[in-house]
């Protein structure tokens, strides 16, 4: 998805650069016909008969408008070009969601089997809860999902967040010295940082 809107954009500038090109083509041929209408009619008549005149001009103008079109032409192309590729990227997103969402809809069902039946036997519960955890784990693993690992781990600010600082003489400062709520990475980016206590001695 990334290379499609990487080239999405290449393809948005390539436009872009032929509507300026176009642009200053069309402002170039003004200022010729500009300076051609500057010229004193006596200069002129010495070079060109008044009939020659008025054939450059008429060709001057054919040129400019059709400048003037392939200009407009570019300018909806590129409007077209840049509306489709917004509703293709809505649609891969949706695309997404759809089969993260399908790819759960395996452990819901296991959900309603567990909580269907009687909770008589604590032990099995517990154990096909626990097996319940564990595909979801899977699923959202597969999907992209990361844990942030903390145990060991020197506090780092673009992972962690300290809301606690605790005196502990056996670890060094900055050192994790609890995890009190889990953090994830998508796809190499932090969703969610991991919430930590962080020793403090000094």
């Amino acid at each position: 998805m990334k290379e499609q809107s990487k080239k999405d954009e290449e393809k948005l500038k390539e436009m872009q650069k032929e509507i300026d090109e176009a642009t200053t083509d069309e402002a170039e041929a003004a200022d010729d016909d500009a300076a051609a209408a500057d010229v004193p009619e006596a200069a002129e008549a010495t070079v060109e008969t008044a009939e020659d005149f008025e054939k450059r001009i008429a060709e001057l103008q054919a040129a400019l408008d059709e400048k003037d079109n392939k200009l407009k032409r570019l300018q909806a192309d590129f409007e077209n070009f840049r509306r489709r590729t917004s509703k293709e990227r809505v649609e891969i997103g949706d695309v997404v969601t759809q089969e993260l969402l399908k790819s759960l809809l395996p452990i819901v069902d296991n959900f309603d089997r567990a909580m269907a039946t009687e909770q008589q036997d604590g032990a099995a519960f517990q154990k096909g809860v626990e097996m319940i955890y564990t595909q979801l784990g899977e699923t959202l693993k597969n999907a992209g999902l990361e844990y942030i690992e903390t145990a060991g781990k020197k506090f780092d600010p673009n992972f962690h967040q300290a809301v606690m600082r605790v005196e502990n003489p056996d670890l060094e400062d900055d050192t994790i010295a609890q995890e009190l709520q889990k953090g994830y990475m998508a796809k190499g980016k932090v969703i969610r940082p991991s919430m930590v206590q962080v020793v403090s001695n000094s």
